[in-house]
Parts: C-alpha cells; sequence; structure tokens
C-alpha cells in the first residue's frame, strides 16, 4: 500500500472508531488535573459575521493581524453535509469540492473585511501571520476515499503549506500538493507552522499517530526550513520519549526562541531550542490542540479531553488554559460550555493586543470570542 493510500486508510479508520479512540498506554497522566481556576472572561458565540447564505466549516485555523486585532481564520468552507453522529470531522469536514474561500479576515467587531483562497484546500488546519503580515495557511491532508469519490478532480491538493501576501497573492508553497512523503520535496500531513525571529520555518507533521492503529513508523517530526523554504533538517520521530511525538498538533515561539510542541497524543507541550534540543515538557495544560503566545503567557486549547467522543483524557476538563510561560504555572481556565454533550471544543487559539481569546471550534464549527473582563 502507498504512503498516500496509508494515510487515506487511517484517516478513514479514525472516522470509523472515533469512539474508540484513546491515548497510547505510555502516555499515562502523573500531573493533577488544572480544572478549578479562575475565569477572568465573558464568551461570545459564535463570533464573526459570514456573508448571507454561507455558515461555517470546522474551525481551528485563527491568528491574529499585526494590527492586533483583526482576526484571520482559515474554515473548511462549511459545504459539507452534516456529520454522522459519532463519526470524525477528520474525514467527514473539509473543503473537497468547495467553491466557498476558506481564508477570512475580520475587524475587531467580526465584519469580514476580506475573502480569499477558494478551490486551493482541502483540509485547512492552521493559519500563522509573520511580521510582514503575510499569511500562511497550513492544508493537513489530500481528499480521502469519501471525497475522491465525490470529486475525483481534487486529488492534487492537500500536504502543503501556502504562504499568501495579505491580499491574497500566493508567494510560496512548501510541499508538493496531493502527495505525501518527505523534505525538502513534500510534507506529510502539515499541521502548523511557526517562524523565527531570524525567519527560518518550523513545520509540525504528522496527523494520524494519536490514533489506535497508527503504524510505528507513523510520521510525526517537525521540519526546519529558511525563510525562502529551503530545507535545512527534520528532528522527531513516533513515540513517547523526549523529542518523540504522537501528532504534534500545534506550534508556538516564545520571546526566547523556545519552540513549544503541542504533543497532543501524549498529552504535553515538548520545548525545545531552535536546533531541535529537547529542553522540558510540562503537562499541566492538558491535551494540547492549540498554543498562543502574547507577552509572556501561554494559552493552550485543549478539545479532546473528557467528554465523548473524546476521551482520551479522563478527569481533565476540555477548554482554554492560560499560563505563564516563565515558569508553566497556569492561571486561568475558560471552561468549554459543550463539555461532555459530544462536541470537541477549541482546537485553535489566538490572542488580540487587548488579551481577548479567539477559539476556533472544529464540532460546534464556530469561532468563539472570550472577552477579558
Amino acid at each position: 500500500m502507498s504512503q498516500a493510500n496509508r494515510l487515506h486508510a487511517l484517516a478513514l479508520t479514525a472516522s470509523l472508531a472515533m469512539t474508540l479512540c484513546m491515548m497510547h498506554a505510555h502516555a499515562e497522566d502523573d500531573v493533577a488535573p488544572t480544572n478549578d481556576l479562575p475565569n477572568p472572561y465573558r464568551s461570545i458565540a459564535p463570533w464573526g459575521q459570514l456573508p448571507e447564505g454561507r455558515t461555517w466549516g470546522a474551525l481551528n485555523a485563527v491568528a491574529i493581524d499585526n494590527d492586533g486585532e483583526s482576526v484571520w481564520v482559515a474554515s473548511r468552507c462549511g459545504a459539507n453535509p452534516d456529520i454522522p453522529p459519532g463519526a470524525s470531522p477528520f474525514a467527514y469536514d473539509s473543503c473537497a469540492g468547495s467553491k466557498v474561500a476558506p481564508v477570512m479576515k475580520f475587524d475587531s467587531t467580526g465584519k469580514l473585511l476580506r475573502s480569499f483562497g477558494a478551490g486551493m484546500f482541502v483540509f485547512p488546519h492552521k493559519i500563522y501571520v509573520d511580521r510582514d503580515n503575510n499569511v500562511w495557511v497550513v492544508d493537513e491532508r489530500s481528499p480521502n476515499e469519501r471525497e475522491r469519490g465525490l470529486h475525483p478532480d481534487e486529488a492534487l491538493k492537500g500536504h502543503v503549506v501556502v504562504k499568501f501576501s495579505p491580499q491574497g497573492k500566493v508567494l510560496l508553497t512548501i510541499g508538493t500538493p496531493g502527495t505525501a512523503g518527505d523534505p525538502p520535496g513534500a510534507l506529510t500531513e502539515p499541521t502548523s507552522i511557526v517562524i523565527a525571529p531570524n525567519g527560518d520555518l518550523f513545520i509540525a507533521e504528522g496527523h494520524s499517530g494519536q490514533y489506535d492503529g497508527a503504524p510505528p513508523d507513523s510520521v510525526a517530526r517537525i521540519s526546519k526550513f529558511t525563510r525562502d523554504g529551503k530545507f535545512i533538517k527534520s528532528f522527531g520521530t513516533f513515540g513517547s520519549g523526549h523529542g518523540e511525538f504522537s501528532t504534534p498538533h500545534d506550534l508556538a515561539m516564545d520571546a526566547q526562541g523556545r519552540l513549544y510542541v503541542a504533543d497532543r497524543g501524549n498529552m504535553r507541550i515538548q520545548i525545545f531550542d531552535q536546533d531541535g534540543k529537547y529542553l522540558e515538557e510540562w503537562k499541566q495544560f492538558s491535551r494540547p490542540s492549540g498554543l498562543y503566545i502574547r507577552e509572556g503567557l501561554l494559552y493552550v486549547a485543549d478539545s479532546e479531553s473528557n467528554g465523548a467522543p473524546f476521551s482520551a483524557h479522563p478527569g481533565w476538563k476540555r477548554g482554554i488554559r492560560v499560563g505563564r510561560v516563565s515558569d508553566g504555572k497556569v492561571l486561568y481556565f475558560i471552561p468549554d460550555p459543550g463539555d461532555m454533550k459530544g462536541t470537541s471544543a477549541a482546537e485553535g487559539v489566538a490572542v488580540d493586543a487587548k488579551g481577548n481569546v479567539y477559539g476556533g471550534e472544529v464540532g460546534p464549527r464556530q469561532l468563539v470570542k472570550h472577552v477579558r473582563q
């Protein structure tokens, strides 16, 4: 079986067996849950005004413009039929066959300012805004078997990271559209990107490793490129040890240049230097799907703990935890109002200059604004 077909099979397996999804036995917890913390936020859900007749798709890609207040998102288009009960959005909710523009910019009031990227993506996963206000969109996978049957002309999409100008002009593409593989020529299930102060790019790869039945050679790594897309190195493998990953789902970088990896399947954040040297791990932020750092605070979205269909982290509540970068102390917890009701909470998180927190939610298919009180 080819690598691409194997990935399609894994995605389908995940969609059929998500209720049985559990973390690997090696990732047992040894940290008390950080659930009972203050919540100094008022939530507005849904937030953001879509054009008439359009609905949100699954959403975990959210970022803040360099003006400190405008919000960028990449939605999974909202053109799909309702997801069957118990099925995974990973296999059912995507932009395959859609002609709407998934990349959107909103002002601080939620008014839509700009959109682009129609017909370019299958599964927008994360979005990043660099210092020049260019917009990077991560397309995590190519069409699965169901989508290929419905939209055979969509095959040559996915497994790429695309850099846009603020107006939507394509400036750079990393990876080969529709092809899973190894750098420098290809990427496999890219999940996130972050850019170092010197312009180097760090791209997380490997989404399927957290699911039961994932083969031991599953891709789980961080790949480093120059600012113009030339490959430098990769580090990390599938596993639970230091420097190993089980679905590196998001990335962030602090003011010291330390790289934070949301090692979701292992229910921890791992921290590295710019060369990929392991520094430490934090488990007190629960099962991390999204990361964001602003003004010395780390914001961590946990979308899969506790409630069905995700029961991978019993005792921990889903929501957004806020803590200090300096020592990792968790200070606040924004609970998921839908916890234990069968839908995942925010997978993506971003914070504006006023301290308002934006959560991109996959299961509920919405953007939520948490206003600091």
